[in-house]
């Protein structure tokens, strides 16, 4: 598998280099500061609406892939989990990530104010929103990864550590000015702060935890579909276009300006690449099952679209279109083939999340200087190896803690039952005779 992978990616990364085009620079339009200002912030607040839309696609993409018996306990968990984290970024998570000195690793354990002020640039409410919402969605990411067998209070307990102090901390050495900015790391809208950041947290999650009842046969396959089946692949499907939807927003609005023409022509630009990896992702998926397993999957085009759009994320703006689908399309394979070793280690991760998030998230950011000249590989990986190694660490201390502490897993008998019964009571689908 290792042989395979060097074999497609290292000509691709070769021709991701030959095939980038460095657009020419046009004179930015000036503007008054009040209408920087406005549009700054609308474009804040607009893209910081379709980034909050991705809880609705996460809800259903992990609603379609879990079992029918623990459907609503995912709803439960994806709405608590926005709250948690809205709340914990506005009580210390904000300032931890900006309150940090230049070149330092943690902020101030304060809770966010409004300074707002023509001269900024931009409404501050307007930025919290949209830094909340990317902080929101690192917590997502966990969720699918653990779902079935963990109980919802001790999630909702890691999902409020993970957005108010592990998620700030690795932000703030980039986007708040830390360590790994000054090091000249480039991460434009997070492919490893948020979304490595999510998939190491649901790793170390993942293998605290432990597999599903009965999800692996004793010779280490994964045990046949049928018990396992997901409930809905439409609900999956309609889940990841509501994702692709939100990930305009997500990278576009990581352009951060919007009052000049050239901006205007980035965060258009950022939408095009966007979405050309995350197709890449899909057709790059369909291909390789085919080519490999003999059946195009589904479920694997699905996470390969995201696979696609994580990988781009790390640098949006400067890839030509080509490259943007080449980035995308890697970002599928990952995803196939890190599902595959997922299986090998017998670590169930039931949506995929690992995959889609960590593995090609890693992909991502370490490409970035194949088409932006002003990174380097060198620091590419530092950053890398310390946003993972950091939250992997940490996740896995907190989840052992609260393993021997308030315990993590249901029952035999409640797993067995479906976590809707046991946790929230509700069924989401009636069973028929």
């Amino acid at each position: 598998m290792t042989k395979l992978l060097k074999k497609i990616t290292v000509p691709l990364v070769s021709l991701i280099f030959l095939l980038n085009m460095s657009s020419a620079g046009m004179a930015e339009t000036t503007v008054s500061a009040e209408v920087g200002f406005i549009f700054n912030t609308l474009l804040f607040l607009i893209c910081g609406f379709l980034v909050m839309f991705m809880a609705a696609g996460f809800a259903m993409l992990e609603s379609g892939m879990v079992t029918s018996k623990s459907v609503s306990v995912i709803c439960a968990k994806n709405i608590g989990l926005f709250s948690i984290a809205g709340i914990m970024f506005w009580m210390v998570g904000y300032n931890l990530a900006y309150g940090i000195p230049e070149g330092g690793y943690i902020g101030k354990f304060i809770p966010w104010s409004d300074a707002s002020a023509v001269d900024t640039g931009y409404s501050d409410g307007s930025d919290w929103y949209f830094q909340m919402v990317f902080c929101a969605t690192t917590v997502s990411i966990v969720s699918g990864t653990m779902a079935e067998r963990i109980k919802l209070w001790p999630f909702f307990l890691f999902a409020a550590i993970l957005s108010g102090i592990i998620y700030p901390i690795v932000m703030g050495w980039q986007w708040g000015g830390g360590w790994l900015a000054e090091l000249g790391f480039s991460d434009f809208a997070g492919s490893t702060l948020v979304h490595s950041t999510g998939g190491a947290a649901a790793l170390a999650g993942a293998m605290i935890i432990g597999p599903r009842l009965g999800r692996f046969t004793k010779s280490g396959s994964p045990a046949p579909l049928k018990p396992f089946a997901a409930s809905s692949i439409p609900l999956v499907t309609i889940g990841v276009f509501i994702l692709w939807l939100g990930w305009f927003g997500f990278n576009g609005g990581s352009q951060l300006a919007m009052g000049t023409a050239v901006d205007a022509i980035a965060v258009s630009t950022i939408f095009m690449n966007t979405f050309l990896a995350g197709a890449g992702g899909v057709i790059g998926a369909a291909i390789i099952t085919r080519l490999h397993f003999g059946k195009t999957d589904v479920v694997q085009m699905l996470n390969g679209c995201i696979g696609g759009l994580v990988a781009v994320t790390a640098e949006p703006l400067a890839p030509s279109p080509l490259a943007a689908i080449l980035i995308g399309a890697v970002g599928g394979l990952i995803v196939v083939y890190g599902t595959k070793l997922l299986f090998s280690l017998q670590i169930d991760d039931v949506v995929g999340a690992v995959p889609a998030h960590l593995f090609a998230g890693i992909w991502g950011t370490l490409i970035v200087p194949a088409t932006n000249a002003d990174a380097s590989f060198s620091t590419q990986l530092i950053g890398v190896l310390a946003v993972n190694i950091f939250v992997f660490i940490v996740a896995y201390i907190v989840f052992s803690l609260m393993k021997a502490t308030v315990g993590l897993r249901l029952s035999k008998e409640g797993e067995t039952k479906g976590t809707d019964v046991t946790e929230t009571g509700v069924i989401a689908y009636a069973i028929r005779d």
